[in-house]
Formats: C-alpha cells, sequence, structure tokens
C-alpha cells in the first residue's frame, strides 16, 4: 500500500507540470504494475512486473500507430479485426502463465486505449510515460523493504529467506498434523511453500554478484529441506501421530534460515519407523548444509530453450487455441459494438472484455458478477464524492488527484476480491479519465461493462470444435505424466536421490496446478462445469497415488528393496487408475 501511495508521484508531477494527459498514462502504467505485483521475491518481480509493462508500452505504440494508419471512415470495420487478430495471439499466450496472461492483458488494454483514448499527445509521448509509471512502481518494488525482509540483515534477499524458512515451517506443520484430519491441507500448504520458494531462488539476478555466499546458502538450504519433506510426506502417508518432539528440529531449521544464522543442536525424532529414520538422517544432513557454505550452488534453473519448447507447446496446444478463439471473439464483438454506440469513447468495452475473460481470475461466471457489482459500487462512489466536492474551493484536478492517490493506495489491499478490487479500480480509472477531460465517462462505464459481461458470458460458453475444456485436460495430462515419470523413477531403484526429489517436486507441482484448474472448471456454470465431471476424482487419484510412491521411496531407502504392501497398494491405484476414463490421463494405460 505504500508502494501504491508513493506510485501516484507521476501523476502528481506531471498535473502540477500541466501534462494531465501523460500523467494519466503514467498513472495507468502504474495501476496496471501494481495489480500484477503479488507477493514474491525481488528477483521475480523484475519479469512479473517488468514483461507485462513493456507488452502495455508496445501496445499503446500499436494502438496510437492504427487509428494514425488507418483511414479514418474504414476503423469501425478495420479496428475490430485488428483487435480480434491480436486477441487470437494474446490470448494463446495468455495459457502459458501468470506472467504471460499478464503480458497477454496489458497490450490487449493498452491496444484499445492508445487507440480510443481521446488524448493530444502523440503515441510515443504516452508511451513513454506508461513506462515511466510502470518502470517507477517497478523501482519501488526492487528497492524499498518488505516486512519479511526483517529488520537486523540486509534486505536484498530477505523475501527469498523468509521463503525458504516457509518450507521448514510447512514441513514442521505437516508433522505436527500428522494423524490427523488437518494433515492433507497441511500437505498441500508444503508443496505450496515449495512452489514459492523455488521461485523465489531461481528468477533472474538483480545483482552483480552472481555466486554470493548468502545466495549459496539459501540454494543449499532449499535443497535440504527435500529429503525432509519426503520424510514428512511419508509419515503423512502412514497416518501415525507423533510426538511432539518431532517438530522442533524443522521449527529450529526455519529460524536459523529466516535469520541466516546456523541452528543449535535440536532433538533427534524417534526412530521406530522408516519415515521417522529417514527425517533423523534427513536433519543431521540438514545440520550439515547449515553449518557449512556450499562451493557451488547445487541447483540450476531449467535452460532458457527448454523454457522456450514448453511455452511454445501450451501457446500452440489445445488450451491455447482454445483461450486464444475466446478472447478474440471477446475482444472484435467489443469493439463492433462500441464502435457502433459511441465511437467517441470506445475503448472502456472492449478493455473491460480482456479482464473479464482473463483465464486466472476464477469461474468465469463469479468474474462477471463480481465486475457488474464492482462497476456499480465504484461508479455510485465516484457521482457521490463529485457531488459532496461540488462546494469546496479546490481546482477540479486537486480533488481528482487526490482521489486516484487513495485509490491506488487501496489497490493492494482490494485485491483481495475481485468486486473489491473492480470498485477501487473504477474509482480511479474514472478520476484519471476526468484528469484527461472526459468528463462524462461515469454512467457510460456502467453500460459498458454490462455489456462486456454479455459478450463475455456468450464467448465463454460457446462451443468451439474439438474437445472442450482443454486448460483442465492439459494441466491433468501434465500431472500425471509427471507421477508416471516419478513412479518409474522409484520402481527402477535408481540411487539418483537427486532426481528423484526433482521428480517429486515436479510430480507435486504439476498436481497443485492440475486441482486448481480442475477447481476452478468445476465451479463454472454447469454447460462449462460438465467438461470437468470425474477430474476431480481422477486428481485425487493421482495424489494418493505420488503420496504412496514417495512413502514407498523412503520405505526402500530404508529396507533396500519395495515392500510388499507398498506394492500391493501402488497396483491397486494403478488398477483404480485403470477404470477411470482413460481419456483423461497416461497413467491409466
Amino acid at each position: 500500500m505504500v508502494r501504491g501511495l508513493l506510485g501516484a508521484l507521476p501523476l502528481v508531477l506531471a498535473v502540477v507540470a500541466a501534462e494531465p494527459g501523460l500523467g494519466v498514462m503514467a498513472a495507468l502504467g502504474g495501476l496496471l504494475a501494481a495489480i500484477n505485483d503479488r507477493p514474491g521475491s525481488r528477483r521475480t518481480a523484475g519479469l512479473r512486473l517488468g514483461a507485462p509493462a513493456l507488452a502495455g508500452t508496445c501496445g499503446l505504440l500499436l494502438g496510437s500507430g492504427a487509428t494514425a494508419l488507418l483511414p479514418h471512415p474504414a476503423q469501425p470495420f478495420l479496428l475490430p479485426l485488428v483487435l480480434t487478430v491480436l486477441g487470437l495471439f494474446a490470448g494463446a499466450v495468455s495459457a502459458v502463465g501468470p506472467v504471460a496472461s499478464g503480458v497477454g492483458t496489458q497490450i490487449l488494454v493498452t491496444t484499445a486505449i492508445g487507440a480510443g483514448m481521446p488524448l493530444p499527445e502523440p503515441g510515443w509521448q504516452r508511451a513513454l510515460a506508461f513506462l515511466t509509471g510502470a518502470a517507477w512502481l517497478l523501482t519501488l518494488r526492487l528497492l524499498l523493504p518488505s516486512p519479511d525482509d526483517g529488520a537486523r540483515y540486509p534486505y536484498r534477499l530477505g523475501t527469498e529467506r523468509a521463503a525458504v524458512a516457509s518450507v521448514y515451517t510447512a514441513i514442521a506443520a505437516l508433522l505436527d498434523a500428522t494423524g490427523t484430519p488437518a494433515a492433507p491441507a497441511r500437505r498441500s500448504a508444503l508443496t505450496a511453500a515449495l512452489d514459492q520458494a523455488q521461485d523465489a531462488l531461481l528468477g533472474p539476478r538483480l545483482h552483480r554478484f552472481t555466486n554470493s555466499s548468502a545466495e549459496r546458502r539459501l540454494h543449499a538450504r532449499l535443497d535440504a529441506a527435500l529429503p525432509l519433506a519426503e520424510a514428512a510426506t511419508a509419515l503423512f502417508w502412514a497416518g501415525r501421530p507423533l510426538p511432539a518432539r518431532t517438530v522442533r528440529g524443522p521449527l529450529a531449521l526455519a529460524d536459523a534460515a529466516r535469520h541466516d544464522t546456523v541452528p543449535a543442536s535440536v532433538p533427534a525424532p524417534e526412530r521406530d519407523a522408516p519415515g521417522l529414520r529417514a527425517l533423523d538422517a534427513s536433519l543431521l544432513s540438514a545440520l550439515a548444509v547449515f553449518d557449512s557454505t556450499p562451493a557451488t550452488t547445487t541447483r540450476t534453473p531449467q535452460g532458457a530453450r527448454a523454457r522456450l519448447r514448453a511455452a511454445t507447446r501450451r501457446v500452440s496446444g489445445p488450451a491455447g487455441r482454445e483461450y486464444g478463439i475466446r478472447v478474440a471473439l471477446s475482444m472484435g464483438a467489443a469493439t463492433a459494438v462500441a464502435q457502433t454506440l459511441h465511437p467517441e469513447h470506445w475503448y472502456w468495452l472492449p478493455a473491460t472484455a480482456v479482464f473479464l475473460v482473463k483465464p486466472d481470475l476464477g469461474p468465469l461466471a463469479s468474474r462477471i458478477l463480481c465486475r457488474v457489482v464492482g462497476t456499480l459500487v465504484g461508479a455510485g462512489l465516484f457521482v457521490a464524492l463529485a457531488a459532496a466536492a461540488a462546494p469546496v474551493p479546490l481546482p477540479p484536478e486537486s480533488g481528482l488527484v487526490a482521489l486516484a492517490a487513495v485509490c491506488a493506495t487501496l489497490v493492494p489491499l482490494a485485491m483481495r476480491h475481485f468486486a473489491l478490487q473492480t470498485g477501487v479500480v473504477t474509482l480511479l480509472v474514472l478520476a484519471l479519465v476526468g484528469l484527461g477531460g472526459d468528463t462524462q465517462a461515469t454512467w457510460n462505464r456502467l453500460t459498458d461493462t454490462l455489456l462486456a459481461c454479455g459478450i463475455v458470458l456468450l464467448a465463454g460458453h460457446l462451443p468451439l470444435p474439438g474437445r472442450a475444456g482443454n486448460v483442465a485436460r492439459g494441466r491433468l495430462a501434465v500431472a500425471s505424466q509427471a507421477a508416471t515419470d516419478y513412479l518409474g523413477h522409484v520402481l527402477s531403484g535408481s540411487p539418483d536421490l537427486p532426481g528423484r526429489w526433482a521428480l517429486r517436486r515436479a510430480a507435486y507441482r504439476s498436481l497443485a496446478q492440475a486441482r486448481a484448474a480442475v477447481e476452478v472448471s468445476a465451479a463454472e456454470l454447469p454447460p462449462l462445469a460438465r467438461r470437468s465431471a470425474g477430474a476431480a476424482e481422477l486428481t485425487a487419484v493421482l495424489e494418493r497415488l505420488v503420496d504412496t510412491t514417495t512413502a514407498a521411496a523412503v520405505h526402500a531407502d530404508d529396507a533396500g528393496t519395495l515392500p510388499p504392501r507398498d506394492s500391493a497398494r501402488l497396483r491397486a491405484l494403478l488398477g483404480e487408475l485403470g477404470n477411470l476414463d482413460h481419456d483423461r490421463t497416461p497413467v491409466a494405460h
């Protein structure tokens, strides 16, 4: 929220310099960057905020260039075509992941704004102001401390240390809940903590020294948590409550990771079960790691070519094609309708459609309902504030700038719920367009929002050629293949423990992504929810298979061979998968 308030500084300076149009573009760049400013490490913030900002800058140039180059009489016909083609590409790109979704969203929104928002400045100046506002917020994100950094230590790696510490805390929480109904949720929380820590440490380095001792310690300490997580999962699978002293070791390691210190001696767990013996051995290994500084970084990020190949497969795959078509239809229809109704101020309708059709904001029906409610409340508050401020003898710009600054401060808080976020952003955007000279915008925005909701609702439920529900199905296919790879490695008896831990991480990460996609699909209206029928059951079976595989690996390490009981349970789970829809997962075959 402090960054949001400081992010309004370019708008204030532009208004003081009698350049409100440039201030509006700078504030818009800061607003979109703030929406992408999610919790995470500083090194990931550069990509998470910077890539969409660059895409938005290109969108402004493209939109202003389109209006300048296209013949004016033909623009009502050509602009919908341009945005339809761009929507097809940006929608497919958005299927890659959260950052790509931000890139696709910003290029579509800013193209519509660049082409439709009436401002006197040329396109290159608007784009430069937009990039300046986004770069200012990114600078604040990189330079200002955050609550996770702590006061005693340099906060350059504060969020990364907090992410690694959260892994050990999640391990302790799982051990504490073993044998209770809370254990499955704690295991899911451990998966999320490991995912966040890996993302925090594998982002691009933002400083000169790329192999510092502090970074090497963090990588080694995260690696040391992997066998601990494996042992904790095996104990969770066994389902036997554990003594209270079992959690003290991981908690001590969490405190040491958070404060970059070496832990004191910790109580050893009992050793009367394979999982407990594995936990004891992992604690001893972790203590040795915490007591030394590795010579080199032990974790290597995925190569650029491999990441590009994976992204290309998602863009050209069924999920990318389906989402691209739906975004293209929404953008083209919204632009055509807006050009017909009010060609002077048509940009709001397609920009609203873009945010509604985003794939990572929850079920479509609830997004539309929240958008309508948020826009109605935001527009009503704007009218009420304007009426209350009418007797106040202040220049109109001062009140609008103050309102924009307050809303920018509230954006991070409002992002906890889509309706609340919509209401705050509506207030902020109405203040900005007022500064840009559009004083008749309020209720037109509500009408455009309702039209955009109808268009997106229709496009989202429109039958398309091929099989439907490709997002959830694609995530489930990836998860099942990762489970297959992990199971095959364990059954092969390979002594490659780091390879096993990497396959286990890939299996749990992909399963978490599949479960999230399946839950979103199941929460849609019946025509869309039917696409994922049976997927939740299949995801649960895959999760049990990976849990059982983990326990079997720990037991095999302890006994030297796979116990018959684990073999029988693996065969039973594979049989259960075989009885489900064979088209949904390669594991069933």
